[in-house]
């Protein structure tokens, strides 16, 4: 049942305040009506004086609010409202009562009831905070050419960049630049801007084209969408240069299949940060070009055959014979002079003095320089053979070679050896028949390999590492030499793999698997060295030591045959292993029938290139026979202008050996144990697997132990 008792307070509290008000207002009148009609006696003064007048209570008349019912349909807590009187509003305080008007005033929270509801509703709305303006930091000078380069980039069918990576790169670089121009300010090339366009322009000194890099005339750039234009011109000009300096105008796929290196790939946005916030723009931009000695020896060489010209556009006349001759006691300097030797001074790229005219010291020591690589007897005289070679075409035949020889030496990591062992590594040189073992930039030891024949045999180019060494190998034949030659010699006569020593096995899945067991006869002789790769080829040993003898040494399948292998162990043993104190005398100590891994604890990086032209320790220029064609295809694929489709990896198909292509002949001898086992793959056959196994042992003899250190 509902409690009435707080509505009866509430109409009691009502009738109260209209009866003050009533009494109040007769009051008023009764007063008005005295004050017309002076009291003169004295006894109706002393009977108004002894009647008591209530004092005005300031109370506002009630409104419909006062008559509201309750509607909540909770009881309220009598305790809690006895506890928390409702505490009036500062202005009830300000007005408070006396005591004796404290029955005809209303409550605190009635007054509240009564507040007109029309003044919320006429409150002004609060309108969003807006936001801050940016302040362009655009010099005024160069908010034109920012608006364009906002709206250049801003449209799709912008040309200058092909590359979704440089593009995307290109406009968040400008974008937090308030595509401020960054080769210009004020319509004038900044030094950032003049080192960037110096370094394009002496692109040919680095074995680039400079062709690839036009750079726009700003000084005919007058107007704001002209400087738009050369600015992105430029920029895109840049980062072409950077990309070609660091990876190379080609993909190392465009050459040939058998070539397999690391990619390291310029990085847009790194190269717009790096360019733009260096104090040299010039050589921040060289810096994408490699750092290794290899490259630096062989662009110098480049520029002593160019003359810092261009080569054979400068013919040299034929004359009188030039010799210089030095002062001495009784005769003083001979520097004769010709009108040749100004055009000799650009050929030979002698900067100093270049209109001169006499044969001096310093073009004497030029000539001499030139006869040496060339083979020429160095003299110093300016003779007719020395014209000739200078004037030969065969210079820009060498010019060609050294310019692909620098293009694959791009393709190197920029790291080529192992920091923590004082970047050793292993560089192996096909066509120079030779292995080194580098550390700390100095050859550490020298020896002569044999590589693979010209055509499907040739030794694949790869950067890779070395993890361990196998002493006592088993040789598990490559599929290649199997369907290529062996299967087909069995067609011939099915015991020739019994007296070679070798053991067939056929898997479930119909391949065919040879192995050698170790011993002299192997033919990867007593050490293999293992790089694991996808052409399945390795370093070794072999007992046939009579091809080292020869100049041209390409007889292998594939594999590289190092000369003196247990001093190569010994060496590479001794950087990654030093304590362990490994000499050729305790590596050739292990020679036996079982096989040993020698494990390395931090693998030794391994290169294999293919450098027709280098520079040899003495500082000579080098040249070597282009056995496999390398040169030939990189020559013709830079000389096409398909610049840009070169940059292209090309995908090769790789030969499947999965099982015979014919019937194996009946009197084939099987190996009767693991004749259909599955085994482990073949890569872990040629270069050992995760665990320790037994090789295969050829029959009729019992299985070998290995071992692993």
């Amino acid at each position: 049942m509902r409690d009435c008792s707080m509505n009866r307070a509430g109409f009691d509290r009502v009738l109260m305040a209209v009866a003050a008000t009533f009494l109040t207002v007769s009051a008023t009148s009764a007063l008005a009506a005295q004050s017309t009609t002076p009291r003169t006696s004295a006894a109706e003064l002393a009977i108004d004086a002894a009647i008591p007048r209530p004092e005005p209570a300031n109370v506002p008349p009630p409104t419909i609010g006062d008559f509201k019912m309750d509607s909540t349909a909770s009881v309220p807590d009598a305790t809690k409202a006895i506890d928390k009187p409702a505490e009036p509003s500062p202005a009830a305080k300000a007005d408070e009562p006396k005591p004796a008007e404290t029955i005809t005033a209303p409550a605190a929270n009635e007054a509240t009831i009564a507040a007109p509801p029309a003044a919320t509703a006429t409150a002004p709305v609060a309108e969003p905070a807006k936001e801050p303006v940016k302040v362009s930091t655009v010099a005024p000078a160069d908010q034109p050419v920012a608006d364009r380069l906002r709206d250049m980039l801003g449209a799709k069918s912008l040309r200058y960049f092909d590359r979704k990576n440089e593009r995307a790169a290109v406009e968040k670089f400008y974008s937090t630049r308030d595509y401020a121009p960054q080769w210009t300010q004020a319509g004038k090339l900044t030094d950032s801007g003049k080192g960037v366009i110096a370094r394009l322009r002496d692109a040919a000194a680095e074995g680039l084209n400079p062709a690839d890099y036009p750079v726009p005339d700003f000084a005919a750039a007058t107007s704001p969408d002209q400087l738009a234009e050369a600015e992105l011109k430029l920029t895109a000009s840049m980062l072409d240069y950077a990309r070609h300096a660091q990876s190379g105008r080609m993909h190392w796929s465009q050459v040939a299949g058998d070539i397999l290196y690391p990619e390291h790939p310029t990085d847009p946005a790194e190269v717009l940060a790096n360019i733009s916030t260096a104090k040299d723009a010039s050589a921040a931009l060289d810096g994408y070009n490699p750092p290794h000695k290899l490259y630096k020896d062989l662009k110098a060489k480049l520029a002593e055959l160019r003359g810092q010209g261009d080569g054979p556009m400068i013919h040299i006349a034929e004359g009188p014979a030039l010799a210089y001759k030095a002062a001495t006691k009784k005769q003083g300097e001979v520097a004769p002079e010709d009108p040749r030797v100004p055009q000799l001074r650009a050929k030979l790229g002698i900067a100093e003095n270049p209109d001169g005219t006499h044969y001096d010291a310093k073009v004497a020591a030029a000539v001499r320089k030139f006869q040496e690589s060339v083979d020429l007897k160095p003299t110093g005289v300016l003779d007719d053979r020395t014209v000739k070679a200078i004037n030969s075409p065969k210079r820009d035949r060498q010019i060609d070679i050294v310019l692909v020889n620098l293009e694959r030496l791009r393709w190197l990591p920029r790291q080529l050896g192992a920091a923590s062992l004082g970047n050793a590594y292993v560089i192996l040189n096909v066509p120079d028949f030779t292995l080194k073992v580098m550390q700390n930039g100095a050859p550490v030891w020298t020896t002569r390999v044999v590589t693979g024949k010209p055509g499907k045999h040739a030794t694949p180019m790869l950067t890779e590492t070395m993890k361990f060494i196998t002493v006592n190998p088993t040789w598990n034949v490559p599929p290649s030499i199997i369907y290529n030659e062996y299967l087909p010699a069995l067609q011939q006569d099915p015991t020739v793999l019994d007296r070679m020593g070798l053991r067939l096995e056929r898997r479930r899945d119909g391949s065919i698997h040879i192995s050698q067991p170790p011993g002299e006869a192997n033919a990867l002789g007593r050490i293999r060295f293992n790089f694991p790769n996808k052409f399945l080829v390795y370093q070794h040993d072999t007992p046939d030591k009579h091809l080292f003898a020869k100049e041209e040494r390409a007889f292998s399948h594939g594999c590289m045959r190092v000369q003196n292998p247990d001093q190569y162990a010994a060496t590479l043993l001794g950087i990654v292993m030093p304590n362990d104190r490994y000499t050729p005398e305790r590596i050739r100590s292990m020679y036996g029938r079982s096989e040993i891994d020698l494990k390395f604890p931090t693998p030794i990086p391994v290169h294999i290139t293919y450098q027709t032209a280098f520079v040899d320790d003495a500082g000579k220029l080098q040249f070597r026979k282009d056995v496999y064609g390398r040169d030939a295809t990189m020559i013709a694929l830079l000389k096409n202008n398909r610049n840009r489709d070169l940059e292209v990896m090309v995908s090769h198909a790789q030969p499947n050996y999965s099982r015979p292509r014919d019937a194996l002949p009946a009197g084939v001898n099987f190996a009767s144990d693991n004749t259909f086992s599955s085994g482990p793959s073949f890569f872990e056959r040629l270069f050992g697997g995760p665990s320790p196994m037994t090789p295969p042992a050829p029959v009729g003899r019992r299985p070998q132990p290995r071992f692993t250190r």
